[in-house]
């Protein structure tokens, strides 16, 4: 059975297409295998042009016996067409949309123009796919076969290597054949279809010759086509008769793929007028539709009758489809004619192009047909872009807008066109494009708002780069906007600021304060204050004049993000949890990234994901929710490999040094201190704050302060910095260094003390008793236990029982000790700290009490992600939204469920809550 996007007659004869292959055929008859066996293969097979890639694939096709085959092709001139060879591939499916689940079917719907809605995420694009080839495979294994990658459309490579990486057991072969395959394809297998061997070569040579060849001139037809079927077909047509028989031709100098085009265009030449213009016609033309095909000839004086001559030549098929016997022979017949010839024959098929039924392929050709600047053509590119922009096509956007600059006379014109297709390049990742647009667009006649837009924009590459310049260039940009759209240079204010801690570079504290005090020259927004103006008055007021008027404003900021808008969240989201960070509140912190979290999930917005499962992991593991940071790291390891997102490993860090695995941490550690060493970024701060908690938990205390005193040095970055103050604390009253744990103590009052709330004084107490003797440090060590008791952070509650234990055994009052020391171990042991575990069973053994060490079973455990499954599946999801959670489908999910529950000895998910403990990363079986 067959699924048929475009396909290609095979371009070899048959005694040449598998003739020196069977190397090649094996390793695809294993791939056949494979996928009829309930897996998922993808093959890339790569070589020259004319080494028999199709040829191949044209093969694995009809051996395909009880699969369902789909096929697509790539195509050179339809390159800028948003999606295109995805909906060849998946036109045939399509009629199963309605069993993907709703936002991937909706984003498909809209990325082919067949339906209404928001511009789709090209991962939720992507993710759809795999689900509709999972489908389609669910019945019937699927073979799936993609001409020509090179040539693919962007957004279409883009979805099809995403979903490459993600095939699993979905009974899936992906096969691509490609010249030199794209980014997209890097790191898949490959297949090197190679030149056949000299024998393999003079076979093949000998089935296309109709007369005696000179021995001397077999062989060196035979050595420089190199073993290439395409030239060893066509290296023959450009000798003579007399040169066939006894070798008198000239030495050529010209490449292999040269002299075999040089072949093609002797024929092109060869060929009568009225075919040679039906040849060209059909190269500019990248759709293949023989109808629109002989309606641009009939305006061209080009009759029925010019086909035969093609057909008969072996140069055009046409059929059902407009078929080349190769694509050299497109390039070939396009590059051969003239300017004025191209611009007449795309004028032709502009006017025979539906403008209802295909109005961007219409809009294209008569941007190519035009001789110079022409505005109306410039618009309808324009309006193209925005249907591209529609579905999701920012890439082809870019490229329609490009072309309508170069169409643009007037300067304003130009200059917001230029701007625009600036704007749709940075959102396409072509950032160098980009910049080189905004030169183009300063360079023409930009009012002051345009002129701000390109500030904004250069702001948001820099970001995208991880540039120290990124705030700056807002800074810039908001105060330009501020007369134009105030609610923009609000919002451009905020991501000034977090762009500035986030860099942390050496401006970094005189670049808050400027932002800070543009931020309160503002004019007060009107009516009720709206979260983004709480929260960018509270971060302005805390950088100029301080924790005590700061937060009361922020604790309203953190109150009015509980309920923070879907389109707030997708724009400026990433700083949400600021408030709530800055003031202590780690409840409304979860809560907060945890309704971003889902908003995004919501919108589809794929890409935006890793920053915000790594806010919820952050507050999970603060709260001693170790399996659950886990989960969501791993989720966040997903995520980044299929979308290429670039996220420091905050959360990483965070549970790991909580778990106080010493190897895996510091070299986690280690790597992190590297790669943040060259741009000063925040995320070093974050691996300091790891290792001090890390060689807490190890009772390495001379380590812990280094760690915590780089932890802490930043002298305007207030978030981690503030929470490893404690660590410092610690680490200098056992290191007896108090004047370091004093002045320490002093910094972390100044945060804790204006907040009020259980947590910020439960840590503050805990911190103080450090440096107190007799009644008052037990006091203190009391105060810090009855507050954090009240707050939901585990961790934080068996430190402050550590602590009153290891002080009560010196105070030499081993009851009180005991318990206290007993209550933090168990606590420790329940959570997963192991390190801190073990300093609390060291301390219990030295008063000759035993404590059991924590094991960790490693036989049949699960892997990360059968853990991850196995934790959302007992959370109630389904296999389709598991598998939308990890880009995987559905199928792969039920594939690693069987797996989870055999090494479980479970048979059903009601059983998962039974056998797995709280903590995934060591479940054991029964």
């Amino acid at each position: 059975m067959s699924v048929r996007g475009r396909r290609r007659p095979s371009r070899l004869g048959k005694a040449g297409e598998l003739r020196g292959r069977r190397r090649e055929w094996e390793v695809l008859d294993r791939l056949l295998l494979s996928v009829r066996a309930g897996e998922s293969r993808v093959l890339v097979v790569r070589g020259e042009p004319g080494a028999g890639k199709t040829a191949l694939l044209d093969h694995l096709s009809e051996h395909a016996s009880g699969c369902r085959v789909a096929h697509a092709a790539g195509v050179e001139s339809e390159m800028e067409l948003v999606y295109a060879g995805l909906h060849q591939l998946l036109t045939p499916m399509l009629g199963s949309l309605e069993r993907l689940p709703a936002p991937q079917a909706s984003a498909l719907r809209t990325a082919f123009g067949l339906g209404p809605g928001p511009a789709p995420d090209r991962f939720l694009v992507g993710l759809a796919t795999l689900s509709l080839l999972a489908d389609a495979a669910s019945e019937h294994p699927l073979l799936c076969l993609v001409d020509d990658e090179q040539w693919l459309d962007q957004a279409s490579a883009q979805v099809l290597g995403f979903v490459a990486r993600r095939l699993a057991a979905e009974s899936v072969g992906l096969v691509f054949a490609a010249r030199l395959p794209g980014d997209e394809l890097a790191g898949l297998p490959e297949l090197v279809v190679e030149g056949l061997q000299e024998a393999d070569g003079r076979a093949l040579l000998d089935t296309v010759l109709t007369g005696p060849l000179d021995a001397r001139v077999r062989d060196r037809i035979v050595a420089e086509a190199r073993g290439n079927p395409l030239a060893l077909l066509e290296l023959p047509r450009g000798l003579t008769p007399a040169e066939l028989a006894g070798g008198f031709a000239l030495p050529d100098a010209t490449p292999l793929s040269g002299r075999v085009e040089e072949s093609f265009r002797r024929r092109l030449d060869e060929l009568p007028a009225d075919t040679r213009l039906l040849l060209l016609v059909a190269a500019a033309d990248p759709v293949g539709d023989p109808v629109l095909l002989w309606r641009a000839a009939q305006r061209l004086g080009v009759g029925p009758q010019a086909a035969t001559p093609a057909a008969e030549a072996g140069l055009l098929e046409i059929g059902a489809r407009v078929l080349f016997r190769h694509p050299m022979v497109r390039s070939v017949a396009y590059r051969s004619a003239s300017l004025q010839e191209r611009q007449e024959l795309h004028r032709a098929l502009a006017e025979a192009t539906d403008p209802k039924l295909d109005p961007d392929r219409r809009a294209w050709h008569w941007a190519l047909a035009a001789p110079g600047p022409d505005e109306d053509v410039a618009a309808e590119l324009e309006r193209s872009a925005g249907r591209a922009q529609a579905r999701g096509g920012v890439a082809a956007a870019a490229a329609f807008l490009q072309r309508a600059v170069a169409l643009t006379v007037d300067p304003a014109r130009r200059a917001e066109r230029s701007l625009a297709a600036a704007q749709a390049s940075f959102q396409a990742g072509a950032f160098d494009a980009a910049l080189g647009l905004l030169a183009a667009a300063e360079a023409g006649a930009l009012d002051d708002f345009q002129r701000a837009r390109v500030d904004l924009l250069r702001g948001h590459i820099a970001v995208a780069f991880g540039s120290g310049d990124a705030a700056p260039l807002l800074l810039r940009a908001a105060r330009r906007l501020e007369p134009f759209d105030l609610d923009l240079a609000r919002e451009t204010y905020l991501i000034a600021w977090g762009a500035t801690v986030v860099a942390s570079n050496l401006e970094g504290e005189h670049l808050l304060g400027d932002i800070s005090h543009a931020i309160r020259a503002l004019p007060p927004p009107p009516g009720h204050p709206r979260p983004l103006d709480l929260l960018l008055d509270g971060l302005a007021l805390l950088t100029l004049e301080g924790r005590t008027a700061g937060t009361p404003r922020l604790q309203q900021a953190a109150k009015a993000l509980l309920e923070i808008s879907a389109e707030d969240a997708l724009r400026w989201g990433w700083m949400a949890t600021a408030a709530s960070d800055a003031v202590w509140d780690n409840e409304d912190m979860l809560a907060t990234a945890a309704r971003v979290l889902q908003l995004v999930r919501d919108a589809g917005a794929l890409a935006q994901l890793p920053i915000h499962l790594s806010a919820v992991a952050l507050a999970r593991a603060w709260m001693g929710d170790l399996a659950g940071a886990a989960s969501l790291v791993a989720e966040i390891d997903n995520v980044v490999a299929a979308t290429g997102s670039r996220l420091g490993p905050g959360a990483a860090l965070r549970l790991r040094s909580l778990q106080g695995r010493e190897a895996e941490t510091s070299a986690l550690i280690a790597s992190t201190i590297e790669h943040a060493a060259a741009g000063g970024h925040t995320i070093a701060l974050y691996a300091h704050w790891a290792a001090a908690v890390l060689y807490n938990g190890l009772a390495r205390y001379p380590e812990a302060a280094e760690s915590a005193k780089e932890a802490t040095s930043s002298p305007f970055e207030i978030f981690v910095s503030v929470r490893a103050l404690p660590e410092l604390v610690e680490a200098a009253v056992r290191g007896e260094d108090a004047e370091l744990a004093r002045e320490a103590l002093g910094r972390l009052a100044e945060t804790t003390q204006p907040c009020g709330n259980d947590l910020a004084l439960g840590i503050e107490a805990r911190s103080r008793a450090l440096l107190r003797d007799g009644a008052t440090a037990e006091e203190l060590h009391r105060e810090a236990i009855d507050r954090l008791r009240r707050t939901k952070l585990r961790p934080e509650l068996a430190r402050a029982h550590l602590l009153y234990g290891e002080w009560l055994r010196r105070e030499g009052r081993r009851v009180d000790a005991r318990d206290q020391l007993r209550k933090a171990h168990d606590l420790f042991a329940t959570i997963g700290m192991e390190a801190f575990a073990e300093r609390a069973r060291t301390e219990l053994l030295a008063m000759g009490e035993t404590a059991r060490r924590r094991t960790v079973e490693t036989h049949d455990a699960l892997t990360a992600q059968e853990a991850l499954i196995a934790r959302l599946a007992r959370e109630g999801l389904s296999n389709p939204e598991i598998g939308a959670r990890l880009f995987i489908s559905a199928r792969t999910v039920k594939y690693h469920l069987g797996k989870v529950f055999t090494k479980l000895d479970i048979s059903s998910r009601a059983q998962l809550d039974q056998v797995l403990p709280g903590d995934l990363a060591t479940a054991r079986p029964r």
